[in-house]
């Protein structure tokens, strides 16, 4: 029974139309279009973070010989905002938010191929150490930082790969 249904659920998958999207490895469409990405600078502690992190998650590392077809340009809002005041009129929590607006640009012909948005946020605990409250602040930047490349990089494999369906 165990058999019939796994060959029953590989025959389903096979025919949904699925494919992996770096079915291929290096060589794959997806992975040669996002290593012809070039990130442009971008601005502030978070923007060299999240760029850092975008040329790991596009691949570009070592990678000198793929052309760049395409330049990103991110524009980021990072704030720190404090809240839960506590009996004593201390803060007792803060709110970091990171959010990027970004435009993949096709350098050929100029045109917009990707304009959108990606961002994440993390709550903080303050606590009576200034010390471990800015390290509690600056992992939430690096930890936000990733998660908003690793959204662009997903964002912009779909274009690349052909899908328009956001």
């Amino acid at each position: 029974m165990k058999a019939f249904a796994a060959l029953f659920g590989a025959l389903a998958l096979a025919g949904c139309g699925l494919t992996p999207m770096y079915a291929g490895g290096g060589n794959a469409a997806v992975a040669q279009g996002l290593a012809g990405v070039q990130v442009s600078a971008i601005e502030g502690r978070a923007g060299w973070l999240v760029r850092n992190a975008l040329v790991d998650e596009l691949g570009m590392s070592g990678q000198k010989d793929v052309p760049s077809r395409y330049r990103l340009d991110v524009r980021l809002d990072d704030r720190l905002e404090s809240f839960a005041l506590l009996s004593n009129d201390t803060v007792g929590r803060e709110r970091r938010t990171l959010r990027a607006r970004y435009q993949l640009v096709d350098q050929n012909s100029g045109e917009v191929v990707v304009d959108a948005t990606a961002g994440s946020d993390a709550g903080i605990d303050v606590v009576s150490s200034d010390y471990a409250t800015i390290a509690a602040e600056q992992t939430a930047l690096e930890n936000m930082a990733k998660d908003v490349a690793t959204r662009i990089v997903t964002n912009v494999a779909l274009r690349l790969r052909g899908d328009t369906t956001q």
